[in-house]
């Protein structure tokens, strides 16, 4: 008998001693089998908000704001923070212990004091009225559905949106738990509230997390009426001048309770890779970390097996591989990790989409005590190789792929930072008709389901942490709460998602102030950095390097480069040299690569162009790239940004000079654009505004012309001949107005009515073909794109019939009926001829007959302060958006009615299923 059959043996024989010895486990008598309950606790929430903090539970002291300088430039230094002491009576000391389980030095976790602060205040207490608050289902955004602030000193400024996300809120539910639960262990897992969340049970105040992008689990159990009703009371505390794009306001992911034995997987406890891959076989490595929260030593085993996964990440069909089973005592109160290995025959890979399939496997682990199964835990995983090498960029499954990313913030445009799966799901899918493959998560760890997103639709990410470090770039950021929480936030963000195949590299810093701060910010980014390699050794971490150079300590702490538009240079080009202030700096490939040779280059922000989407401003500058100032590109008065795509922030680049200068150095990774979508907050350069115009997708999800130019160059399979401007200028007629061509082409002709005004080819970092002396006339505009001398593509443009009718298209006539999903709906005016008139600004009216509901609206208009709740908006340049959502439950027919003064009404019918 060899070794490990007498360890079973001697195992089992131990197993049947401890169930005669111990006639209970957990106290109560053996059930024949249990699996944990996840159930959504979305719905039945009460809600209340209050801009000042009347009840004082403040989680901590935060400084005085002397001053707020809203629009400063994005890459202005960081400063050093503020020094405050913290008061008696706050309430810190209470939430700490939270981190606990993600602080890895046993001497530095948290001892709660005595007391439980808060228990006297109404809103905790079970007897309290609450039937007049706000009725809310979860996920919410307080904020996103009231008026914009406006004015020159407004409460909330441009930088954060101009909305009401700041102040105190309380959330109230009540839970009931059932007798039979007695003996389980009940968890409140909250995947994100915004922000310093603290939360009450029955009147005992259980714990909290301040930093609102984290997900966070705290246990129920002690505070529980088992076989009674339960209130749950949670204050958020958002406070203003804490960000420099949208937060939000409110509980704003999806709220869970959890259900286990005391014996259980603990809290996203397991960790699969799989660093042996062929074409005949991959090694799988486990890593089960298991919880015992009784208070005897238990003897557990652990099974798992690994399916395949089906379209929507669940285990399907057999289980085509197992690990062996493991063994272990597992003493009371203790948490233990048993790692394991098998072999997987004839392995599906998962890849990048289109070049490769994104094949997934689930792991499902059954936890056992005396036979009995007290725990089941999936794990959902992929499979596949990717490397970071210095001069071939990234190879995924040993094929090189060209990173063509965007950056993304987390809120969902007119739906704000409330999570909603669909929202997430048509971003991406646009973006994959963009011929984006890669996403950069600005600045702060996402929902959960947009990674299950990126994973199912073979998207690459970079997963990022914290926009600052101890340094601040706001008042009230999270440099107030770095100290004591960089450790945990780091630890949990990273054993939540690192499961996920997309997650290609970490990043933990953004621009952070410690790049100016030599040896001390370097060593902050060691500290990180290691943090990240202990929770995960398989991926890269790097933070963006917008100012530190290759000669200085910070550099040197980066598994690889990442650099927000250095590579490319910042104000460097002729058109920039006027401006005063900011980084300036040649472009830094070269020296970054000599530096270091051993690693991987990749820009994480390129680009910041500025436009609103079709608008265009005279005259036209000769640059291929230029900063926007009033005037120069950029209207002032009706603060809309040129939609030529040459105009830029100050720090940025056109994207033509971006791919000018990638393309001159091949070994460069390649780049994520700022940004892939518009966002609410951060309006550079007009901060009397609401939300971004950098986006090459609009806020309301409509293409700017941006979008064919990137399009050209990343699909370069695909035919394309776009032109801009639009053909409706009546006040221009014998005026020069240039017309730029975006195709995959490499040559194009361009015909004004029917005229030749001749036929050109891109010259060698060349990305668009431009005719800058045409004289507008009223009529017919037409390109014909060759490539390699031969017909490729057409489009043509014609100046339309004044505006006529409404046209309404729905990106889906038919949704579920659960109360999330959501229609999309663009609205267009038209021409008698069906052409949309370009320049229309009707106002629209929209109502909706049947079961469901008008969500929001849009136009996609940055400088737009209409509420996202009305039902009546302008066009912008001739489109609007409804969002409409089925009522729950509730299966039928809606119709949307679209009326505008002077044109025809139109209806589009949408079916709840």
């Amino acid at each position: 008998m060899n070794r490990q059959k007498i360890m079973n043996f001697g195992f089992w024989i131990s197993i049947v001693l401890f169930t005669l010895c111990e006639a209970k486990v957990y106290g109560q008598e053996l059930k024949s089998s249990f699996k944990r309950e996840r159930i959504k606790l979305d719905e039945g929430w009460h809600f209340m908000r209050y801009e000042n903090n009347p009840d004082n539970l403040i989680y901590d002291v935060r400084p005085k704001i002397e001053e707020v300088n809203d629009n400063k430039v994005a890459d202005s230094k960081p400063t050093e923070a503020v020094k405050i002491e913290s008061k008696e009576d706050v309430l810190k000391n209470w939430i700490l212990p939270s981190a606990n389980d993600f602080i890895n030095d046993p001497t530095q976790k948290h001892i709660r004091p005595e007391g439980n602060p808060g228990t006297d205040f109404p809103f905790v207490k079970a007897d309290f009225k609450d039937d007049a608050w706000q009725k809310v289902t979860l996920p919410h955004d307080w904020a996103i559905n009231k008026p914009f602030y406006t004015g020159d000193k407004p409460e909330v400024g441009g930088g954060m949106g101009r909305l009401p996300s700041q102040g105190v809120a309380w959330y109230r539910k009540k839970i009931d738990i059932s007798k039979s639960d007695q003996g389980k262990i009940i968890y409140l897992d909250i995947d994100g509230a915004m922000s310093y969340a603290m939360v009450w049970l029955n009147g005992h105040l259980v714990g909290g997390w301040p930093y609102g992008y984290n997900s966070f689990r705290l246990d129920l159990t002690p505070y529980l009426n088992f076989g009674g009703i339960n209130q749950l009371a949670i204050r958020l505390d958002n406070p203003n001048h804490s960000a420099r794009w949208y937060p939000g306001g409110g509980i704003y992911r999806n709220v869970w309770l959890t259900k286990t034995a005391p014996v259980h997987v603990a809290q996203w406890g397991t960790f699969i890779t799989t660093p042996e891959i062929s074409s005949k076989e991959a090694t799988i490595h486990l890593s089960l970390k298991l919880e015992n929260k009784t208070t005897s030593t238990q003897l557990v085993e652990a099974k798992t097996q690994i399916f395949a996964a089906d379209d929507f990440g669940k285990a399907k069909g057999k289980a085509i591989t197992n690990f062996l089973s493991e063994n272990i005592s597992l003493n009371a109160n203790e948490k233990q990790t048993i790692k394991s290995k098998t072999l997987l025959k004839n392995p599906m890979l998962w890849g990048i989409y289109p070049q490769q399939k994104q094949n997934l496997y689930v792991a499902k682990t059954q936890i056992f005590i005396a036979g009995n199964q007290v725990d089941e835990y999936d794990t959902s995983f992929g499979i596949r190789k990717i490397e970071f090498h210095p001069t071939k960029g990234l190879l995924i499954n040993g094929e090189k792929i060209k990173i063509q990313g965007v950056n993304q913030h987390h809120d969902l445009g007119a739906l704000g930072a409330a999570f909603n799966v669909r929202a997430a799901q048509r971003q991406l899918e646009m973006l994959r008709e963009l011929g984006c493959n890669a996403i950069r998560l600005s600045h702060n760890p996402p929902a959960p389901e947009l990674l299950d997103l990126t994973d199912r639709m073979g998207f690459l990410v970079i997963d990022e942490v914290f926009d600052s470090w101890e340094r601040k770039k706001t008042p009230h950021d999270f440099h107030l709460i770095f100290p004591d929480w960089h450790e945990a936030d780091t630890r949990s963000f990273i054993r939540r998602d690192r499961n996920h195949p997309s997650i290609i590299a970490w990043s933990f810093g953004n621009e952070v102030g410690e790049q100016y701060t030599d040896a001390a910010g370097a060593k902050i980014a060691q500290e990180l950095r290691n943090i990240v390699h202990e929770e995960d050794s398989t991926r890269p971490a790097s933070a963006s390097q917008n100012f530190a150079k290759p000669d200085m300590p910070f550099s040197k702490e980066m598994d690889f480069m990442s650099l927000n538009y250095q590579g490319e240079g910042i104000r460097d080009a002729p058109a920039y040299l006027h401006l005063k202030g900011g980084i300036r700096t040649a472009p830094l490939y070269p020296a970054f690569q000599k530096a270091f040779p051993e690693k991987m280059i990749v820009s994480s922000e390129t680009a910041s162009a500025l436009s609103s989407r079709g608008s265009y401003i005279f005259p036209v500058t000769l640059e291929n790239s230029a900063p926007v100032s009033d005037g120069v590109g950029a209207n002032p008065v009706t603060k809309e940004v040129s939609g030529y795509e040459l105009y830029t922030a100050q720090f940025g680049s056109s994207p033509d000079k971006v791919f000018a200068t990638q393309d001159r150095h091949p070994y460069v990774a390649g780049e994520f654009v700022w940004s892939g979508w518009d966002y609410l907050g951060e309006p550079t350069p007009y901060y009397s505004a609401r939300s971004s115009y950098c986006g090459i997708i609009d806020l309301a999800g409509f293409k700017k012309d941006r979008f064919y130019l990137y399009q050209s160059r990343w699909r370069p399979e695909l035919p394309i001949a776009h032109i801009l401007p639009h053909w409706n200028w009546t006040n221009r007629a014998g005026q020069i107005t240039p017309v730029h061509i975006f195709t995959s082409g490499d040559e194009a002709e361009l015909f004004l009515n029917g005229q030749s005004l001749g036929r050109k080819k891109k010259a060698e970092f060349e990305y668009r073909i431009r005719w800058d002396d045409v004289k507008y006339q009223v009529g017919e505009l037409k390109v014909v794109a060759y490539k390699n001398g031969k017909f490729w593509s057409q489009e043509t443009l014609k100046t339309t019939d004044k505006t006529a009718k409404l046209l309404a298209t729905a990106d889906r006539k038919k949704i579920k009926a659960d109360g999330e999903d959501l229609a999309f709906i663009t609205i267009k005016i038209t021409d008698k001829n069906g052409l949309m008139v370009p320049d229309a600004n009707n106002k629209i009216n929209f109502s909706l007959e049947g079961l469901g509901e008008i969500v929001s609206t849009d136009n996609g208009d940055p400088a737009s302060l209409v509420s996202f709740a009305s039902h009546e908006r302008e066009a912008y340049n001739g489109m609007a958006l409804v969002i409409v959502r089925a009522k729950k439950g509730i299966k039928g027919k809606m119709k949307l009615i679209i009326t505008a003064d002077g044109l025809e009404k139109t209806t589009i019918e949408i079916k709840s299923y």
